[in-house]
């Protein structure tokens, strides 16, 4: 997960906004806390800028009202998400939010809000084509598998095989008991872990075998997904590469060995070619996992440009709203989530300021409040996973707070799969996640009917408490070993989560 981008600072001058009430926002933040510090998007007429409108309610009938206010409004749908009533809006309107709420005859639309505070590098998708929405394909591969089988069909290794060379350096396998539970249960192939990030090295030898092409997807074309054959490979960064060795790097004698090394990986492509997760990115990725029906995700970022998304602010609280429905509409689908706390040595719990953000254009010094949250990490359904160091202390980089942590993991100088065949250490929250999302992996390989709650029930009452201790920058570490700022409910285990049986 990244602390912060190094970008071309664009002024953002003052601009008229809608206000909450007329875009159906939610004012989240106690009474008794400040205004969270405005941030107006400017969008000047003829320059293109991209939207979510949100209806009152999913369905095809409210999607279909919202493409014609987005139509009268000189808005371009890019893609309708009618399950969670959401639709990716580019237009060069200058006062597209107020122009589409008066042109919403029928007062569908619940809020509207710009994704980003500049353009579109990407340009408007299918611009020559026809306007109007361009549905995802129908719910295909996983699917359509039998999902709730009880074998457990992933590789198995004998004692008499060579182990791989690198797994001789993974301490974090070690700490999370994952070189323990493999020998038992190395994770189902009819398990699929999303990885939403920069695309997968699917020609690396460690994953060239644990790829699901047919569940891959690039999300970077507005939102829209793309569904080419080669748009979900990494382009410009090896992040996504690395967290998935994390999750299921193969057992076959050449490098590293992932906590589930029997499961599958898709590539979601969330992360653009300037490194950027934009919203509407973030919602398409997690719609897919959920139309997929994926089994877990691993999320190892903040949705982009704001650190943290303000509820009390129009145009964070519709681009917000669109990623949680996302989320939920995932969740109720069978997935379950595993995310990165953040980079920034924050208590998360008990956080008022946020000099980062936005990090498109130029970054302002905010005032924050309760409504305001890292998404997707603080979302309901999403496990929040902190960083360890090899000594088993949080990372000094690590964001931390307590009832904000659920679980830690190890984070720090992290060995893993890297672009071109190669292996590389990294370190981060973003590293901590996906052995989280292992985990997850091998309890839902174990216990194939679990819901969604019920396997992030498990992941942290199965973790193994720890009592706080030091670190060298941020917060201090508050709350009981059963319970921390720190490490949440413990660091995750993965041997619980093949031989528990409840």
């Amino acid at each position: 997960m990244r602390n912060s981008h190094s970008r071309r600072a664009i002024a953002v001058a003052a601009a008229a906004t809608l206000t909450l009430t007329a875009l159906g926002g939610v004012a989240a933040s106690a009474a008794d806390e400040p205004e969270s510090t405005p941030v107006p998007i400017v969008t000047p007429d003829g320059a293109l800028f991209s939207y979510v409108v949100n209806t009152e309610r999913a369905g095809a009938a409210q999607a279909a009202l919202a493409t014609k206010a987005v139509k009268r409004a000189d808005g371009v749908v890019v893609q309708s998400w009618p399950q969670i009533g959401v639709v990716v809006v580019h237009s060069a309107n200058g006062s597209f939010r107020q122009d589409v709420v008066r042109a919403d005859r029928l007062g569908v639309i619940e809020s509207v809000g710009a994704t980003r505070t500049v353009s579109p590098t990407e340009g408007t998708p299918g611009a020559d084509a026809p306007a109007g929405a361009k549905e995802s394909r129908s719910v295909v591969g996983k699917g359509q598998k039998d999902s709730v089988g009880g074998t457990v069909d992933g590789p198995s290794r004998s004692a008499a095989d060579d182990p791989d060379p690198g797994e001789v350096t993974q301490w974090d396998m070690e700490m999370i008991k994952a070189d323990q539970a493999i020998e038992i249960n190395p994770g189902s192939s009819r398990v699929t872990v999303g990885v939403l990030d920069s695309g997968i090295d699917a020609a690396h030898p460690d994953l060239a075998s644990q790829v699901d092409a047919d569940q891959s997807v690039n999300c970077t074309d507005g939102g829209r997904p793309d569904l080419s054959a080669t748009g979900w490979l990494p382009t410009t960064s090896d992040h996504g590469t690395h967290v998935a060795g994390t999750i299921a790097a193969a057992q076959n004698g050449t490098g590293i060995v992932g906590v589930a090394p029997g499961v599958k990986l898709a590539s979601v492509k969330v992360v653009n070619d300037d490194g950027y997760i934009y919203p509407e990115y973030a919602v398409c990725g997690f719609v897919w996992a959920g139309l997929e029906r994926m089994d877990v995700t691993n999320n190892s970022y903040y949705v982009d440009p704001f650190m943290y998304w303000c509820s009390d602010q129009p145009d964070q609280a519709a681009a917000k709203e669109a990623v949680r429905r996302a989320v939920e509409f995932s969740t109720d689908r069978g997935v379950v989530h595993a995310a990165a706390a953040g980079n920034a040595s924050t208590d998360l719990a008990n956080n008022t300021t946020d000099n980062s953000s936005p990090n498109d254009s130029a970054a302002v010094q905010r005032t924050i409040n309760s409504g305001c949250e890292d998404i997707p990490t603080e979302f309901d359904g999403v496990v929040s996973v902190s960083s360890l160091t090899q000594a088993g202390n949080l990372s000094s980089f690590s964001n931390r707070g307590l009832g904000k942590i659920d679980v830690s993991a190890p984070g720090s100088s992290i060995l893993s799969t890297e672009l071109d065949g190669t292996w590389g250490l990294k370190s981060g929250t973003s590293m901590a996640s996906p052995h989280v999302a292992g985990v997850l992996a091998l309890l839902k390989s174990a216990h194939p009917r679990w819901t969604p709650a019920k396997l992030e029930a498990a992941v942290r009452a199965q973790a193994d408490d720890h009592e706080c201790t030091t670190t060298t920058a941020g917060p201090a570490c508050v709350g009981t070993s059963a319970e921390n700022s720190f490490y949440g409910d413990g660091i995750a285990d993965a041997l619980d989560a093949v031989t528990a049986r409840k």
